[in-house]
C-alpha cells in the first residue's frame, strides 16, 4: 500500500482520481492547490503525487520543479495528469521532473497501471 497525494483544483476531477486510486487500497491525501500540495508533500512524504498543472497559486510545473530540487522530497514520484495536451507541455513537464505525463481526460485504468509501475 502506497501513500498517494492527489492534487487538482476541480472537486469533480479530484473525486475521479480518488475513486480510481482509492479502490486499490492505497492511502489517499488530497489538495486543491499548489501551495497546499507543497505543504503536504513536505510533511507527509507521499510515495507518489498525482498532479494537475493548471491551478491557482503555484501551478503543477512549479510544484514539480520545487519538489524535485529539494533533497527531502526529490524521491516523490510525480504523475502529471493535465488538460495541457501539447507536445511542448509534456516536454516541459518531464523537464521539470515529472516521472509520467498523462493527458486529460484520463483513463482510470491507465492511471492505476502508471501508479503500480512507479511503485515497482
Amino acid at each position: 500500500m502506497a501513500k498517494i497525494l492527489v492534487v487538482d483544483d476541480s472537486p469533480t476531477e479530484l473525486k475521479l482520481f480518488v475513486d480510481a486510486i482509492g479502490k486499490n487500497g492505497h492511502e489517499i491525501m488530497t489538495a486543491s492547490n499548489g501551495d497546499d500540495a507543497m505543504k503536504l508533500a513536505v510533511s507527509e512524504k507521499p510515495d507518489i503525487m498525482v498532479l494537475d498543472v493548471v491551478m491557482p497559486g503555484k501551478d503543477g510545473f512549479q510544484v514539480c520543479r520545487e519538489l524535485k530540487r529539494d533533497e527531502e522530497t526529490s524521491s516523490i514520484k510525480i504523475i502529471m495528469v493535465t488538460s495541457k495536451n501539447q507536445k511542448t507541455d509534456e516536454y516541459w513537464g518531464i523537464k521539470q521532473g515529472a516521472d509520467l505525463y498523462i493527458k486529460k481526460p484520463f483513463n482510470p485504468f491507465e492511471l492505476y497501471r502508471s501508479i503500480e509501475k512507479l511503485l515497482q
